[in-house]
C-alpha cells in the first residue's frame, strides 16, 4: 500500500522539484517502487527525469479534465522501479476548468487510489502556489514534506502553508500529517544558513528532518541532462544527501 507524500511550499525556488526527483530516484535505488506525480505546469520534474514533454500524449491534465485512464499517463524512467505521470503547460488552465466539477478537491485522490496497491511511494511535486491543484495534492496525500531554503526569507509564507494544511486537515483530509521540514540549499560556510537552520529547528523541533540538502553543483547540473543526481554523479554530495533522506523516510514508514 503506497504512502502518498506531497512536496509543497507556495514559495518558488526552494527545491521542491529537485527534492521530488532525487528522493524518488533514491527510494527506487533502495528497491522501493515509486511513482512521481508532476502536478506543476512547468513540468520540470518530468523533463528532469528524462520525459520528452513534446512527445507526451497523456499527462496529468488529460486524466483530470478529459477523464483519461490514469494508467495511460504512466511513463517509465531510466531508473528501475521509478515511474512518472508527467505534467503539461495546459495544467495552468485546469484549475479554472475544475471549478465546475463536483467534489473538485478530491479529483486527484480518486485518480491515485487505484494505484496505491502498485507502488511503495507516490510523490507529488506541487506547483509553487496554494491553488486548487495543490489543494488536490494535499487532499490525496498521507503526509507533506515542506522544503525550506536556507535563505533570508525562508520562513516567510510558511505560516500561510501551515494554515492551508490545517484547513485541509479539518475539512478534507483528517489523515494529513507533516512528514517533515527539509532544509535545502544549505551552505555551512554561511552564517545566515546556520541561523536559518537554528531558527527552523527551534520552531519545528522534531518535525525537521535530520538530513539537510547541501548546495551542490552536480545537483543543479543533473536535470539539464534529464537525470537525477544519483545517475549523473552517484558520489556527489547531492546524491548522497537524497539517499540519506530516502533512508530517513523509509525508517519512518
Amino acid at each position: 500500500m503506497a504512502k502518498i507524500i506531497a512536496l509543497a511550499n507556495q514559495k518558488g525556488g526552494v527545491g521542491k522539484t529537485t527534492t521530488t526527483m532525487n528522493l524518488a530516484a533514491s527510494l527506487a535505488t533502495l528497491e522501493k517502487s515509486v511513482l512521481v506525480i508532476d502536478a506543476d505546469p512547468q513540468a520540470n520534474a518530468s523533463s528532469g527525469l528524462g520525459v520528452d514533454i513534446q512527445q507526451v500524449e497523456c499527462s496529468l491534465y488529460e486524466c483530470i479534465i478529459d477523464h483519461a485512464d490514469v494508467r495511460d499517463a504512466i511513463y517509465t524512467t531510466d531508473i528501475d522501479g521509478l515511474d512518472i505521470i508527467p505534467s503539461h503547460i495546459d495544467l495552468v488552465g485546469a484549475e479554472i476548468e475544475m471549478l465546475n466539477l463536483e467534489n473538485r478537491e478530491n479529483v486527484l485522490k480518486k485518480l491515485l487510489d487505484p494505484l496505491r496497491e502498485e507502488y511503495d511511494y507516490i510523490l507529488i511535486d506541487c506547483a509553487p502556489s496554494l491553488g486548487l491543484i495543490t489543494v488536490n495534492a494535499l487532499t490525496a496525500a498521507d503526509s507533506v514534506i515542506i522544503p525550506v531554503q536556507c535563505e533570508y526569507f525562508a520562513l516567510e509564507g510558511i505560516s500561510k502553508l501551515l494554515n492551508t494544511i490545517r484547513i485541509i486537515k479539518s475539512k478534507l483530509n483528517p489523515k494529513l500529517e507533516i512528514e517533515g521540514f527539509l532544509l535545502t540549499m544549505y551552505d555551512s560556510r554561511l552564517r545566515l544558513a546556520n541561523q536559518i537552520y537554528d531558527e527552523v529547528k527551534r520552531h519545528f523541533q522534531e518535525l525537521v528532518f535530520k538530513t539537510v540538502i547541501q548546495r551542490n553543483v552536480k545537483l543543479s547540473e543533473a536535470p539539464s541532462h534529464g537525470l537525477p543526481a544519483i545517475l549523473y554523479d552517484a558520489d556527489s554530495t547531492g546524491a548522497r544527501n537524497h539517499l540519506e533522506l530516502a533512508k530517513e523516510i523509509i525508517g519512518k514508514k
